[in-house]
């Protein structure tokens, strides 16, 4: 079967934001932002560019690629937040397929390099791997941001 992998159009994300949450890659409920109001916005921002693999007119994949400046690397950082595959789909075809469209857009956007976190079980691993991405740093440390700072009397 062959994949189509476009950048993505608002029409795509309704569908893309069920395959992330079918995916377990984003939540359903209770999070201080509307993912797929996001997902919208990221659709038309300069600073991101969101991907989708389709097969017979379906959407089996997507991806986020997220930009932000860097002055220790002299350029832009591109980081993928997303990458999924459905259920039943050539998942090394759609992924490889993603991942080239992730660097050509992160290329054309004035991109120094890319970043995707993977943890040891990522099942995308060896995909990742084949298009030269390799362990860079592991001193990554997360905190997360309160919606509304607690009130102090």
């Amino acid at each position: 079967m062959d994949y189509l992998v476009r950048q993505a159009r608002i029409t795509d994300v309704d569908r893309l934001y069920a395959l992330c949450v079918e995916m377990g890659a984003a939540p359903s409920a209770g999070t201080p932002l509307d993912v797929i109001g996001l997902l919208r916005q990221l659709v038309y921002l300069p600073s991101a560019s969101v991907m989708v693999a389709e097969a017979g007119r379906q959407i089996v994949g997507g991806a986020v690629l997220g930009l932000r400046p860097s002055v220790q690397v002299g350029g832009f950082v591109g980081t993928v937040d997303v990458l999924v595959v459905a259920r039943g789909h050539n998942v090394e075809k759609v992924a490889d397929g993603l991942i080239e469209e992730i660097l050509s857009s992160a290329r054309r956007k004035g991109c120094a390099i890319v970043e995707v976190m993977l943890t040891e079980e990522a099942a995308l691993r060896e995909s990742w791997i084949r298009h030269g991405f390799a362990p860079a740093t592991s001193t990554i440390y997360r905190v997360g941001v309160p919606v509304r700072a607690p009130a102090t009397h």
